[in-house]
């Protein structure tokens, strides 16, 4: 029975970590499994999170009564010289007890409440508003190490594109038909290009460093390559209408500007408050030897004479709340511009890409296979050969460009509107 026990306990670790090394194998392949580990690893927003987890608490305490206050009065503790002095109760003169309870203005406790709750959202704005950066930084990284792949795998086609025009072209330098300079021009050619893939190697593995380091992880660990990139959404749901009240409704930025606001508002109604007094009451016994023969009730308040300092707290609390006021006006208007600008980015990276796809790429690759067989007839010289080749390389690279440019279009996009599209 114990075999069994440990065979099955074994047998749960083993799938257990088997479950976690595949997990860990596929992070990186999908830009979703990258932003669900960040949820729960990443140390800025798990910070942000406790943030407002603290100030969710902070609610109750601020609309709660102060804690009552007891005091104890020994009264003539000598009997007029006939004793030594004494504490207990039964043979000092008499002994007063007074239990006391400061309350507020009415509205005061509810107040402050409110200024707790719109600080707590608040708060939580500024989470969702950590979170909205992170993920779309996680989004652009993700993006230029997918194209960043893409570029590698492009280079390596043209390195090998290379390696055969440099056998065409031997072939046709021991045939007489091209001088040894078409040769060492392929040669370099391929020598370049091999220079650029150690760059891009290296490029490749700062990004890797930058997106662990984003989710959480240590630079150093490795990542699955990027398998997919996310499509694009259609020009009607990207245009700058559709998105501009999306905008103004979930931006997280605007919504914690929204509750600063009326946390200044409410703060603004306490401080007037500060007009009225507050009161403490109380109850008091007075023991005399063993018995309590009197009672006593008690009633303080403050008196509100200081009007200098308090109008000048009002007029503090008046300049916040415009200063709230005048942040979030700022606040909009920026972000408005800033989506402004990436929706024309992303409407003009689309249309790249399809100018690139339905002419300039066909041709390029229309003008190289034509350059290449008049090379092998003779027709054309190996330099027309090579601007051919350039050209086709350099649209694949203006291709990848705009896809990486129009992703991170999108990835900012996203962050101003606060969800995905």
């Amino acid at each position: 029975m114990r075999h069994r026990i440990h065979l099955c306990a074994i047998a749960l670790t083993v799938g257990i970590a088997s479950a976690s090394f595949a997990q860990d194998a596929r992070l990186g392949q999908s830009v979703e499994s990258l932003l669900k580990y960040a949820r729960d690893s990443n140390p800025e927003y798990a910070s942000m999170r406790f943030d407002m987890v603290a100030a969710q608490a902070r609610i109750d305490p601020a609309g709660a009564l102060p804690d009552p206050k007891f005091r104890t009065e020994w009264r003539d503790i000598t009997r007029a010289g006939d004793q030594n002095p004494t504490l207990l109760p039964g043979r000092v003169g008499s002994t007063r007890y007074l239990l006391m309870q400061d309350l507020p203005w009415t509205g005061k406790r509810e107040l402050k409440r409110e200024v707790a709750t719109s600080q707590a959202d608040a708060a939580r704005g500024r989470a969702e508003g950590t979170w909205n950066e992170l993920a779309s930084k996680i989004k652009a990284t993700y993006a230029q190490l997918y194209y960043h792949g893409q570029n590698r795998r492009l280079n390596q086609e043209i390195l090998d594109l290379m390696v055969r025009l440099e056998k065409v072209a031997q072939a046709r330098y021991a045939g007489g038909l091209a001088a040894q300079q078409d040769v060492i021009r392929a040669q370099l050619e391929q020598t370049a290009m091999r220079t650029e893939l150690i760059n891009l190697d290296t490029e490749h593995r700062q990004l890797l460093g930058k997106l662990n380091a984003l989710i959480g992880r240590s630079a150093a660990e490795a990542l699955a390559e990027p398998e997919q990139i996310r499509s694009l959404p259609a020009p009607e749901r990207s245009s700058f209408p559709a998105l501009e009240q999306r905008a103004r409704d979930h931006n997280p930025l605007l919504r914690t500007e929204a509750f600063q606001i009326r946390a200044a508002e409410k703060n603004r109604e306490l401080v007037y408050k500060n007009r009225y007094p507050d009161f403490t009451v109380g109850v008091s016994p007075i023991q005399y030897g063993g018995s309590f023969r009197e009672w006593e009730l008690m009633l303080e308040l403050n008196i509100p004479l200081q009007q200098d300092s308090r109008r000048s707290q009002e007029r503090e609390s008046e300049a916040m709340l415009e200063a709230a006021r005048s942040r979030q006006e700022q606040v909009s208007k920026q972000i408005l511009a800033d989506l402004y600008e990436n929706v024309v980015g992303l409407e003009a990276s689309r249309r790249t890409l399809g100018l690139i796809a339905d002419s300039l790429l066909p041709q390029s690759e229309l003008t190289f296979r034509s350059a290449l067989a008049g090379y092998e007839s003779g027709k054309v010289d190996f330099a027309t050969l090579l601007d051919a080749q350039k050209q086709i390389r350099q649209a694949k690279l203006n291709q990848v460009a705009a896809g990486m440019n129009a992703q991170m279009r999108l990835a900012e996009i996203e962050r101003i509107v606060g969800e995905d599209l």
